[in-house]
């Protein structure tokens, strides 16, 4: 029996010191998944606090091409339904071409994507939607994290999210230098069988929800062309 208990105490010895998670390895493996993509679509989910404020959730139909850098952005649920966004890399001077939805809808505008007006209740420029700039921002953060040796990644277990199966981990960094990291605190849920970040939440110093974004109906590698980064396309309303 008592050798029975010591196997038993070193089988889960064992199997704790394997489940260590890497933060290199697990970053090295995130962006080789990646690198594999060339296209994808997804229902965007987007929510921010902006002055303090948590705003409404945004859920948009979202096209990406990786080259050129190219986005399609068709909002379908309220408070911004029917709104929509074309940006393609080189193309319109570098200028996003947008309308908003409802009466407003035949209003088209080029804009900057820096442009002032459309940043007032955004924390970050529409050219930074996408996994590809979710997966930078923490590989980003990460790394500074280990080079200053003050990095905590933690595994928190499986949840699913929007019909995936996924791995949850935590990334905390040091309380006093939040601002250093844009948050203090990262829950990301990495889909098991891809390996691509299909959700991440930051939190502030406070704890406080300040960045939410998901994918759903995440399709990778989806037969995109075209047409649909192009304003003419008869699907748009440009």
């Amino acid at each position: 029996m008592c050798l029975a208990v010591f196997l038993l105490a070193a089988i889960v010895a064992a199997g704790g010191a394997s489940a260590k998670l890497n933060p290199e390895e697990w970053l090295r493996e995130a962006e080789a998944a990646y690198d594999g993509v060339t296209t994808y679509t997804a229902v965007f989910h987007k929510q921010q606090r902006v002055a303090g404020e948590l705003l409404p959730e945004e859920t948009i139909l979202l096209k990406c091409r990786k080259q050129p850098f190219s986005l399609y952005m068709k909002w379908i649920r309220a408070p911004y339904k029917g709104s929509e966004l074309l940006y393609a890399a080189g193309w319109n001077e570098d200028r996003i071409r947008a309308h908003r939805g409802g009466i407003l809808r035949f209003v088209i505008r080029n804009i900057d994507p820096r442009d002032p007006g459309l940043m007032e209740g955004n924390l970050r420029p529409v050219t930074s939607t996408g996994i590809g700039y979710l997966l930078e921002a923490v590989a980003t953060n990460v790394r500074k994290a280990i080079k200053a040796g003050e990095l905590t990644l933690s595994e928190r277990g499986a949840e699913t999210v929007h019909g995936r199966n996924t791995h949850v981990l935590e990334v905390v960094f040091p309380r006093e230098r939040a601002q250093d990291y844009a948050g203090r605190r990262y829950v990301i849920n990495q889909d098991v069988e891809s390996k691509i970040l299909v959700r991440i939440r930051i939190y502030d110093r406070d704890d406080q929800l300040v960045e939410n974004y998901g994918y759903e109906n995440l399709r990778l590698n989806a037969p995109l062309a075209d047409a649909d980064f192009d304003p003419k396309n008869p699907e748009y309303h440009f």
